[in-house]
């Protein structure tokens, strides 16, 4: 491991790509510290503190900011509008046959399509920062705290002009990592952000431990080296589910041109465990808080609130309800990246077949069936993963801040893993390319086959 990193230093191209990634990063912190003109920073920050750490909507999307939208910073909607667009945009290609067909024209349709997803995340921007000024305008969803002193038109101009456009600079960020750093730019912005609240996840461990002071001491040394354990296995668990697939073998005919043979040889067709990604979680906790979150705005919406108390955050109606909403989004989403005609038409195009099973229709219904099976398995698995924090942080088992909890498991650390086990091949590629040692040695790699 060590020498792999000797090595790194070793390449001025795979050297600059790092260094220029960590400088993006840097950048993007420092934009998570802007104000927004006309916003009462500090009063907004003490508000999120004491209302909404991590049971609503608005404390959920922070953690993928960084802190930004407790703050209102220029960067407060962080990458957030573009995975929605993207997201959406995705549903619309299987939806509208005209982004269908742009999609499979290569690498023109592909820009096009990125271009669509801009656009888009700048009227999302737009509508979120309009809504978001207006929630800020108002003292009654603060406790009657004032946060902006100056309410009107020009401070909703002033906080849209602002926060889209942080929302665009951070797009951009993103699209110089992918064109010139090392690594997907979005997903790195976004773990830049979570990562961010490790500091203050540390902090509450060592006050909860106080071992300078037993007296105050909140957490036992046992469950503390049961935290430790629970971390790694999260960590170890999650790489294998991020790397886990079904290798479904395919054989592709012999053709005879002329005096030459092409083809005959066998391959595999992997299908992921963990199909959808973190999607499907993104999408549930969003359902789910979200009654919570206008609750908030509207304490006076007697039917409102009664609904966010029976799945506020944590309950069992949350559990169960959020489990539900995962295994429902992760088949959905399975469905619209995964279409088992259009593998089966490929495979039949370029003289493939899976061993035992009829090209065409019988194909397709195959890998129908084996993905039905997988995505089921990766849906409780996902589940399982979303819940663990909220299991761990309960009274009855460790009693620990979710903050703490947050990372042994859920959507933070799954993001986590993903974007560092993609960091780590982008660079061993580089290192292999180059005949150096990467991360893996070559005599493990060779005894895994």
């Amino acid at each position: 491991m060590l020498q792999a990193f000797g090595n790194i230093l070793k390449i001025p191209d795979l050297r600059k790509k790092i260094l220029f990634t960590l400088l993006i990063i840097a950048v993007y912190r420092i934009g998570t510290y802007v104000p927004t003109p006309g916003i009462d920073g500090v009063a907004l920050a003490r508000f999120f503190q004491q209302h909404m750490s991590g049971g609503t909507l608005l404390g959920f999307m922070g953690m993928f900011t960084g802190g930004a939208l407790q703050k209102a910073t220029i960067f407060a909607l962080g990458i957030m509008p573009y995975i929605s667009a993207s997201i959406i945009l995705q549903l619309l290609t299987v939806v509208i046959p005209a982004l269908e067909k742009l999609a499979k024209e290569g690498e023109e349709g592909r820009k096009k399509i990125i271009q669509y997803t801009r656009y888009g995340t700048i009227v999302l921007s737009i509508l979120q920062t309009f809504f978001i000024a207006l929630w800020l305008e108002n003292p009654a969803a603060f406790g009657g705290t004032v946060i902006v002193p100056d309410p009107g038109w020009g401070f909703r101009l002033m906080c849209m002009l602002s926060m889209t456009t942080g929302t665009a600079f951070i797009m951009w960020l993103g699209e110089q990592i992918d064109a010139y750093g090392i690594g997907n730019g979005m997903s790195i912005i976004i773990t830049a952000g979570i990562i961010e609240s490790l500091p203050e996840a540390l902090r509450q461990t060592w006050v909860l431990l106080s071992p300078l002071d037993p007296s105050r001491q909140q957490l036992a040394w046992w469950k503390f080296v049961v935290m430790v354990g629970l971390f790694v296995g999260a960590v170890i668990f999650l790489i294998l589910i991020i790397q886990g697939q079904r290798k479904i073998p395919v054989q592709y005919a012999k053709q005879i041109r002329g005096h030459r043979t092409y083809g005959g040889q066998s391959t595999y067709l992997p299908l992921k465990v963990n199909q959808a990604g973190v999607i499907p979680i993104i999408f549930a906790q969003s359902v789910i808080l979200f009654p919570a979150t206008i609750a908030g705005f509207f304490p006076n919406a007697g039917a409102l609130t009664r609904v966010a108390q029976a799945i506020s955050y944590g309950s069992g109606g949350y559990i169960a309800i959020n489990a539900l909403l995962i295994v429902f989004f992760t088949f959905f989403y399975t469905a619209i990246t995964f279409n088992p005609i259009e593998v089966s038409d490929n495979l039949q195009k370029y003289g493939g077949f899976v061993p035992g099973i009829r090209p065409g229709k019988n194909t397709a219904e195959y890998l129908d069936y084996l993905m039905t099976r997988i995505a089921t398995a990766g849906a409780v698995i996902l589940a399982l993963i979303a819940l663990f924090p909220n299991i761990i942080s309960s009274p009855h088992i460790l009693n620990i801040p979710f903050l703490i909890a947050s990372f042994f498991g859920g959507t933070g650390l799954l993001i986590i893993v993903g974007v560092v086990l993609d960091v780590m091949k982008a660079v061993e590629s580089q290192l292999v390319m180059r005949h150096y040692d990467g991360f893996i040695k070559r005599g493990r790699l060779k005894g895994r086959r």
